[in-house]
């Protein structure tokens, strides 16, 4: 059964390890940390701990604490690992960096050299039973996908005054950029390249744009993956070339408090359109932050997680639905100091 499922994975989720062009880098597609995928994957406007990262690297200058942030995930029946790590540090002038480093790896494919049949025929082989194929595998090889991520934060305020006697409207404004280096290893060959991100979020009191005194704060964020392109030269003869397209990914997100039970509500939409439209929905709730409660939809895909805190370590749990193989799990843990 492995050996049929192991092919079936490869196929459907790593097209760029069979196939050249624009799908090379689908593995980071995938997403990073544990949080925003049980929100579905709609974190590009909230994006406030260390995986805003990989969704929106000017949320990082959200982050008021040094965060260290550890995943792993369990992908289709357990035929692949997905591992993320990151740490985050805040500096002066409202300013945060971060590192995070991300894999994919799948290991035991079978792979048939079939060497020992070069120079037969099929008139040979049909005559000689040693020749026949035995559908034993020659050998065992691993794949490993690595995304290494260096990214920087900023965050300004300014105060606009919208005029005819209206009212001051505080607004926040986040930039960033992710540089970014990817690292791929299947079988005896080895392919890399260098790109990088840019992003930006606003967040603003919704309250005083509707004059609804109870709403809280509304949050807009655009993400440019991969601007320009990013290429992945590989160590063949040809020094083939593969590239990972630019994706454009938009958020949308609603922070609510609901003060009479001590919780916050976030509530975030996100679509972006690197092959085709995708949509990301999602819902989060954090009662006294110590618990906190999460669905969204992954495209098509239902997703949940859920989070406890205790003391400075918040423990993290999702899962996402998958109709071709089955779903995958993600932990984590997130530590602030």
């Amino acid at each position: 059964m492995r050996k049929i499922l192991i092919p079936i994975f490869l196929i459907i989720l790593l097209p760029g390890i069979l196939s050249a062009g624009r799908y090379a880098g689908d593995f980071i597609l995938i997403g990073s940390g544990v949080r925003p995928l049980g929100m579905g994957g709609a974190f590009t406007a909230v994006a406030n701990n260390g995986s805003a990262i990989y969704w929106n690297s000017s949320g990082l200058a959200q982050i008021r604490d040094i965060e260290i942030e550890v995943m792993r995930a369990f992908l289709y029946k357990n035929l692949a690992t997905y591992d993320f790590f990151s740490f985050c540090i805040p500096l002066p002038a409202n300013t945060t960096i971060g590192i995070s480093f991300t894999q994919l790896s799948i290991d035991d494919i079978p792979f048939y050299s079939e060497e020992w049949l070069v120079g037969t025929n099929v008139y040979i082989r049909s005559r000689d039973v040693d020749l026949h194929l035995t559908g034993e595998p020659d050998g065992f090889f691993s794949s490993n996908d690595q995304l290494f991520e260096f990214a920087f934060a900023k965050n300004f305020s300014q105060v606009i005054n919208l005029g005819w006697l209206l009212f001051d409207l505080p607004v926040e404004y986040y930039i960033g950029g992710t540089f970014k280096y990817i690292k791929k290893d299947l079988y005896k060959f080895l392919g890399s390249g260098m790109g990088g991100d840019i992003s930006f979020m606003v967040k603003t009191d919704f309250a005083l744009i509707t004059d609804i005194d109870w709403l809280g704060e509304i949050k807009f964020a655009l993400n440019l993956q991969d601007i320009g392109g990013t290429k992945i030269t590989w160590d063949t003869r040809s020094k083939h070339t593969d590239e990972i397209i630019t994706n454009p990914k938009y958020g949308l997100a609603l922070i609510q408090p609901l003060n009479f039970i001590k919780s916050e509500i976030n509530l975030a939409f996100d679509w972006n359109t690197m092959y085709e439209y995708n949509r990301h929905i999602g819902v989060e709730l954090i009662y006294k932050d110590l618990l906190s409660f999460r669905s969204g939809l992954f495209n098509e895909h239902f997703t949940a997680g859920m989070g406890i805190r205790y003391k400075k370590f918040l423990i993290n749990y999702a899962f996402i639905t998958n109709d071709d193989l089955g779903g995958s799990h993600r932990v984590g843990v997130t530590a602030n100091f």
